[in-house]
């Protein structure tokens, strides 16, 4: 009898998205549910970690892209309309794919330093 080698697909289903921005357009998701990325255990977050790097590379030799985005929203207010852990490898093929826009801002010095040492704050309590 043989033993089943666990991969890390065992954690992960991929497929192409239904209404693709463009050719190649995948879907990534964990096989645990959750609704948002923080709340997936340390490893579901590997495995899609260890995958999307493998599944992008696929993409682009399927596809020929050279370009490509990789998407993933957390909460409705951040377009997340399917409220279960799920990224998007999308190739960008001139205007075909995801279009994007950034309204950048400025971040002053005082207060990237209260902000990180409050997120190493929760990095040190983070499951304690």
């Amino acid at each position: 009898m043989s033993e089943h080698q666990p991969t890390i697909f065992d954690k992960i289903l991929a497929f192409l998205d239904i209404g693709p921005l463009a050719d190649g357009h995948t879907l990534v998701i964990p096989k645990e549910r959750k609704a948002h990325l923080h709340q997936l255990s340390d490893e579901s977050a590997a495995a899609v970690g260890r995958v999307l790097p493998r599944l992008c590379r696929a993409v682009m030799r399927a596809t020929g892209a050279t370009d490509y985005n990789v998407l993933q929203n957390n909460g409705a207010a951040a377009h997340q309309v399917v409220m279960h852990v799920h990224f998007h490898i999308i190739p960008k093929f001139g205007d075909e794919g995801l279009g994007v826009h950034w309204p950048a801002r400025k971040l002053a010095d005082a207060d990237a330093r209260d902000l990180l040492a409050r997120m190493r704050q929760a990095l040190d309590t983070d499951g304690k």
